[in-house]
């Protein structure tokens, strides 16, 4: 009978063991550090590369979620290189009085624009991993471009006929008119 109770206590330490040990490893879960660290360069396992972080909330369609923030992560990828941003911020602020000078009127204004533009062509980049905080119903994707994957990217561009190369200059041209374009369509230009 005793022999059965020390059975019976030690089957019920493993079984708390175990649900502590389960606990604890839900409870150290949350996200992947990348989705902390977000976007940028890393050197991982020696080998350079660029990370993109993307994530979208709300999205209720599982596969256009996941979709998305893959997308999100190629742009915030392509951001890296190169982006161009346009800022105009216009303040007026004005104070009225009039008579004896005891009462005054005040008003001000304030207003911002921000215009942020990337095109790139990116070869080589991948999703790597991707995660979803349940709670929030967040989906996150990882995406990556090597160095060495981007070197050999641009090695076989330069190695492009003489033709492509002609339409890529003259799409080119045609997008730096339109970008000209929206610059002039602004009060005071650029």
């Amino acid at each position: 009978m005793i022999e059965q109770g020390h059975e019976m206590r030690r089957i019920v330490l493993r079984i708390g063991g175990f649900a502590l040990l389960a606990f604890m490893l839900v409870a150290c879960g949350g996200p992947p550090n990348w989705v902390k660290e977000g976007s940028g360069v890393m050197n991982a396992d020696d080998s350079k590369s660029i990370y993109g972080v993307g994530a979208v909330v709300g999205v209720k369609n599982e596969p256009l979620a996941w979709e998305t923030a893959e997308n999100r992560a190629r742009a915030e990828l392509a951001k890296t290189f190169r982006t161009y941003t346009a800022y105009l911020m216009q303040d007026y602020a004005a104070s009225t009085s009039g008579g004896n000078f005891t009462k005054s009127t005040e008003e001000q204004n304030v207003e911002r624009a921000v215009k942020t533009f990337s095109a790139v062509t990116l070869n080589g980049v991948r999703p790597i991993d991707r995660y979803k905080d349940d709670e929030t119903s967040t989906y996150y994707v990882l995406t990556k471009l090597s160095f060495a994957e981007m070197k050999e990217a641009l090695q076989q561009a330069q190695e492009l006929d003489e033709e492509v190369r002609d339409f890529v200059r003259k799409n080119a041209e045609k997008a730096f008119k339109k970008l000209e374009q929206e610059e002039a369509k602004r009060p005071g230009g650029l």
